[in-house]
């Protein structure tokens, strides 16, 4: 999967990408010199391909609204992970690398379910019960813990198994799943073998509730789509609920607890969480502006354009940098500083246009719950080893410490938290 120009004749620098302690938090460094001198220019990227790097937040909003120019077939991070799209066929149901009206026929299915606001509402108490849980369950415990494996990881993969009725003892399938998903040095073969137990699984849940509908997300879905002209198949519901499953798995538990160790090493901003718990919707979308999507996004040219001054071909590959994109000086003039405070929700960490997260509302509310309830719950949290020996994942499309070893002097139990 090489996309490469006519008249390219030299080696091409590489795709910047998040390194282990050069930027924990945001773009690697260059990214302000390209915006300001070269916000179009051509990389090189990890699994062979070819593209162009766009920087700007104009530029980059105006490629993600524009799926008629700019397509999703290749699959959004076929730059940087081996196994994930590329050149490969669309399987059925695969819709995240559809376009036009086929993805939308997915989309309005799905977004009922994890985007309206009256669903996302029903869902707040189960998921603050969540949060509370796990929180319990760290006091009882002890500390030190690691908060990512402990506490993220455990809060997003119960909300999800919850809304698609997974019994707790299954849901090492989609963590598996995920992982190898995720990771930059998976193959093609590599996620296969991970995905194909998962998808066994799911059919047979399918089967199941096709048979016998009850209130799950799967369920609905079902009975939603058997109201249509064109139901959906067995294989198509299996994707959906894969997709469902997986997103919302690491990726959100990734950013739980990317924001927390972000918060903990601006002591500032989270004490003013502590003192003001309203301010926990306003964090959270400044969590996901300040920490954004850090290998990019992947497009494909469908014919010959121009973006800012640059002419790109039918059959290009275009990066768009989010997390670049969310630092623009054009969008806010201190876009390299975290404020929870932050009200604008003009950034793209959650994309643009068509392809724009479908669960979204859900990853919301879920960070919402987190950090309104963490610094009550847990006043005296702070890192149990020093922040420079704390990893950060370098080789995945999801961004995110590989651990939070945690301490803390006490959990607050929840009443007395005042949640």
């Amino acid at each position: 999967m090489t996309a490469v120009s006519e008249d390219q004749t030299e080696a091409l620098p590489p795709l910047p990408l998040p390194g282990e302690r050069n930027c924990p938090f945001g773009p690697p460094p260059e990214y302000e010199g390209l915006r300001a001198d070269n916000p179009v220019i051509r990389v090189a990227c990890p699994t062979g391909v070819d593209a162009w790097l766009v920087s700007r937040y104009a530029d980059v909003r105006q490629i993600l609204g524009d799926p008629q120019l700019f397509s999703n077939r290749p699959g959004v991070a076929a730059h940087i992970l081996l196994g994930y799209g590329g050149d490969t066929p669309i399987t059925e149901g695969e819709f995240p690398r559809m376009d036009g009206a086929e993805h939308l026929r997915f989309r309005r299915h799905m977004a009922p379910e994890v985007s309206n606001m009256k669903r996302i509402n029903q869902l707040r108490p189960l998921v603050q019960k969540i949060v509370d849980q796990r929180l319990d369950a760290l006091a009882a415990a002890g500390a030190p813990v690691d908060l990512y494996a402990e506490f993220a990881r455990p809060v997003t993969t119960a909300v999800i198994a919850a809304l698609l009725d997974v019994p707790e003892a299954d849901r090492g399938l989609f963590q598996r799943a995920a992982e190898a998903l995720s990771a930059g040095g998976s193959s093609a073969t590599d996620v296969a073998s991970a995905l194909q137990p998962l998808f066994e699984y799911l059919y047979m849940m399918v089967v199941t509730r096709r048979a016998e509908p009850g209130e799950d997300v799967i369920s609905r879905m079902i009975v939603r789509s058997d109201q249509t002209d064109r139901p959906f198949t067995d294989i198509e519901l299996v994707s959906m609920a894969a997709a469902l499953l997986i997103a919302g798995y690491d990726t959100t538990a990734s950013l739980i607890s990317h924001s927390i160790v972000a918060l903990l090493e601006h002591p500032q901003e989270l004490e003013r969480l502590r003192a003001d718990p309203s301010l926990a919707t306003a964090a959270a979308e400044e969590m996901v502006r300040y920490l954004g999507v850090g290998g990019g996004l992947l497009r494909e040219v469908t014919q010959d354009t121009e973006i800012a001054g640059q002419q790109l071909k039918a059959g290009d590959y275009v990066v768009v940098a989010i997390q670049s994109a969310n630092r623009d000086s054009a969008l806010y003039a201190d876009g390299d500083r975290l404020d929870v405070g932050r009200t604008s929700g003009a950034h793209l960490g959650f994309g643009h246009g068509p392809h724009q997260c479908v669960g979204q509302q859900l990853a919301r509310l879920e960070l919402t719950a987190v950090l309104g309830t963490v610094p009550r719950r847990i006043p005296s949290l702070r890192l149990a080893v020093p922040f420079d020996e704390i990893r950060f994942k370098v080789d995945s499309s999801v961004l995110g410490p590989v651990a939070v070893p945690a301490a803390w002097d006490e959990i607050v139990p929840a009443l007395e938290a005042g949640a």
